[in-house]
This record gives structure tokens, C-alpha cells and sequence, in this order.
């Protein structure tokens, strides 16, 4: 059976002029300001689509290696997964960078290297987001 996240958004007024909020439904544990000004120039305070699916790649990507790297009697003292995601006004959605960093004891950085591109490939974000060129920049600790 599926499980269903949601978030909502509600906006007021044109594009370039409006604004908007943005809450994580299901959780309930934020609500974040969105406006198009912050899609065209990173700035605090308020995020945008692309932050947010930066998020949720970090997320998938760690919690699908450390399953991954689990199953294979290696379990990872740590991974510390960081996500770009690139757009262009006017042409959408470019280019994400994974750059992950881990320590997992008792496995070599060759296997890492494998279990990291596969992760790559296939966490559930990821794969949402084939269509788009996705890099990836490891550093490992044994």
C-alpha cells in the first residue's frame, strides 16, 4: 500500500509579484515562505521548489545508502549528504550535484564508490528525477 505525503501551497498574486507559503501537511513541522524572486537568486528566509527538492534528494539519498551499505554488513558510522539543484529561468530545472561524505568502517572505497553510484541511481528521488543530469562527489573515511 502507498503512503501519501502532502504539502500545500498558497499563493497570492501574479508570478513576478505574489507570493506565497508553503507547509509540509503531513508532518506539520513547517511552513515556509516561496516566492518567484527566490528562484532567480538564493537569499534566507524564503525557499523555493528547487531547495525543497534539494532536500528531499539529500534525504532519500542518505537514508537509501545507509539502507544499502546495512544490507551489506557494513553499516555507516555516518553520511553527511549536501544537494544543488540548478535552474534557469525560462528553461526549468538543469542539473543536481550530490555531494556525499561517510565513514563506514570495514569496507573498502572502492565498495563505497559502488554502493554511492547505485544509491545514486536508484533512491526513489533519484529516480523521480532522472531526466535531469545528476553529478556526484564522493569523499569517503574507511
Amino acid at each position: 500500500m502507498a503512503t501519501t505525503s502532502t504539502a500545500k501551497t498558497h499563493w497570492e498574486g501574479s508570478l513576478t509579484d505574489g507570493s506565497g507559503t508553503t507547509e509540509l501537511a503531513t508532518s506539520g513541522v513547517a511552513t515556509f515562505d516561496v516566492s518567484w524572486g527566490k528562484r532567480e537568486e538564493s537569499g534566507e528566509g524564503t525557499t523555493n521548489p528547487e531547495e525543497l527538492i534539494a532536500a528531499a534528494l539529500a534525504t532519500c539519498y542518505s537514508m537509501a545508502l545507509a539502507h544499502a551499505l546495512a544490507g551489506n554488513d557494513t553499516p555507516p558510522e555516518r553520511i553527511d549528504t549536501e544537494v544543488g539543484v540548478d535552474f534557469v529561468a525560462g528553461t526549468g530545472i538543469t542539473g543536481a550535484a550530490i555531494a556525499v561524505s561517510a565513514k563506514v568502517p570495514g569496507l573498502s572505497e572502492e565498495d563505497f564508490r559502488r554502493f554511492a553510484e547505485d544509491t545514486k541511481a536508484n533512491c526513489p528521488v533519484s529516480a523521480a528525477l532522472s531526466a535531469v543530469e545528476t553529478t556526484l562527489d564522493i569523499t569517503f573515511e574507511g
